[in-house]
């Protein structure tokens, strides 16, 4: 392996790596959502084909998500990273040249494969090369293209698609993906972990098919209705998909999902506030412009330099939160911060249409600053007594129930908009205002998830704390032990 460049520590090598893949896979989500239009303009499309484009991308996650840690434990994290991102930036490359839209379906399709293990696979890398009391460290840089990338999409993507054209909403992504690469083949170690076991076939088939229908239900019910024969029949088999899954990850020496994890108390309660606190996050993020572009009259561009300050308020309150981490402990940041974040998103509830824009912003810096000290010591805990062994797996279930809790926060909001007061040109002020109070009252439900998290369970992540021994029959040293 190379010498690190400009000194830097291995880790932090590891870090620039991860942010490279992560923030092309998050931001291609948002910045595709804004050229949708101008697609099926150019391809002479219908809304129902047209929302292939997001739709195939999105399917193509779900069913390589679940796998990706089992696969980066048996083939080698570098290995699999690379050939994800190198698949991530050629498939961008495609969608650009694409001449019709089947083509482009098709490579979103593929885009999808490398994006469905950029995450899991990164973030495993990211939390073995960061030791334990150095995780809120760590999860100063997670935060960064969580936050910046669908922050900066409409931004990037309404300017492309207004003065450039659409295929570099696409061609964007080739630069990132060739710097991170490089410095992935240079300067990256291998990591395999030799209990990875065999290919669990049934695992693959039943989360992959499972979450895909799961998130296809949850994507169409706002839009064809939640009793229609479509989001009904793909909801259902994917609820009865996982019902099958765990009774069959539980009976399989070596589960594709390692759902015994769940046993662990912090990974399993952070995973329960993560669902609801990430499913307001990604609801009101999805909203927002909406009410920006739709009712305000914005352009992508402007809506999305009015959302923003938003990015700009997490970074900035990140690197204190990730110093009073060690001092407070997790419990209290989580809830407090998860408070303010309801708060100031209530405050979206009162914006009218002639609302100053600067107050606009002014609310999303607020709720920057809240999300930072909810999200980074969440993600700090989450994998406190998770062992190295089992970190790749970890990563794999948290990426998963983060995609199922997007779509979930989505599809609420998006129903309780369509389901308001109308105007002849869509939802009115009124039905935006109850969906900001619905977004706004789920963070203090996770607030209240929020207490079921403990200090002393997030011990080894702390400076100068030290977790008594656990005494359960399923943990050995702190940490979750295999059966045997």
């Amino acid at each position: 392996m190379a010498r690190a460049p400009f000194g830097l520590e291995y880790k932090w090598l590891v870090a620039i790596v991860f942010v490279c893949g992560m923030f092309m896979d998050i931001m291609d989500t948002t910045i595709v959502f804004v050229a949708t239009p101008t697609l099926a303009r150019d391809f002479h499309a219908t809304q129902s084909s047209i929302e292939w484009v997001v739709l195939g991308y999105l399917l193509s996650l779900a069913i390589w998500i679940p796998a990706s840690g089992w696969i980066g434990d048996r083939i080698g994290t570098k290995k699999v990273f690379l050939s994800a991102l190198a698949m991530f930036t050629l498939a961008s490359a495609l969608c650009g040249q694409a001449h019709s839209l089947n083509e482009l379906v098709a490579f979103r399709v593929l885009q999808g494969v490398g994006g469905g293990m950029l995450t899991p696979v990164g973030t495993a890398m990211l939390f073995r090369a960061f030791p334990p009391v150095e995780r809120a460290k760590a999860s100063t840089v997670l935060i960064i293209p969580t936050v910046l990338a669908p922050a900066l999409g409409p931004i990037i993507g309404g300017w492309l698609v207004t003065d450039v054209s659409w295929r570099w909403i696409f061609y964007v992504n080739l630069p990132v993906g060739v710097v991170g690469f490089v410095l992935g083949a240079v300067y990256l170690r291998e990591h395999r972990e030799g209990t990875a076991g065999p290919f669990d076939l049934g695992g693959f088939v039943l989360s992959g098919a499972g979450l895909a229908l799961v998130l296809y239900a949850l994507s169409e019910g706002p839009l064809k209705g939640w009793r229609s024969a479509t989001v009904l029949s793909t909801g259902t088999v994917g609820l009865l998909l996982f019902a099958l899954l765990v009774f069959v990850e539980n009976r399989v020496e070596a589960p594709m999902l390692t759902l015994r994890l769940y046993r662990e108390r912090m990974f399993r309660n952070a995973n329960i506030v993560l669902t609801l606190v990430y499913g307001s996050f990604a609801g009101v993020l999805y909203i927002l412009p909406l009410f920006l572009q739709d009712l305000r009259g914005l352009s992508a561009l402007q809506s999305g330099l009015t959302t923003f300050p938003q990015a700009i308020g997490v970074i900035v309150s990140s690197q204190l939160v990730g110093r009073l981490y060690h001092r407070v402990g997790p419990r209290r940041l989580i809830v407090w911060g998860m408070v303010g974040m309801a708060a100031v998103t209530m405050l979206l509830a009162v914006v009218g249409l002639h609302t100053d824009l600067w107050w606009v912003r002014l609310i999303m810096f607020g709720r920057g600053v809240c999300m930072a000290f909810a999200f980074v010591p969440l993600q700090a805990a989450t994998y406190a007594n998770i062992t190295p062994e089992d970190t790749g797996r970890a990563s794999a279930i948290y990426s998963t129930q983060r995609q199922v809790a997007a779509a979930l926060g989505v599809g609420a909001l998006l129903t309780v908009l369509l389901s308001g007061a109308k105007t002849a040109a869509g939802p009115a002020l009124s039905a935006y205002h109850t969906t900001f109070s619905v977004g706004a009252l789920l963070v203090p439900l996770a607030a209240l998830t929020g207490l079921l998290t403990r200090d002393e369970d997030a011990a080894s992540t702390r400076e100068g704390h030290q977790r008594a021994p656990d005494r359960s029959p399923l943990a050995v040293g702190g940490a979750v032990s295999k059966p045997r």
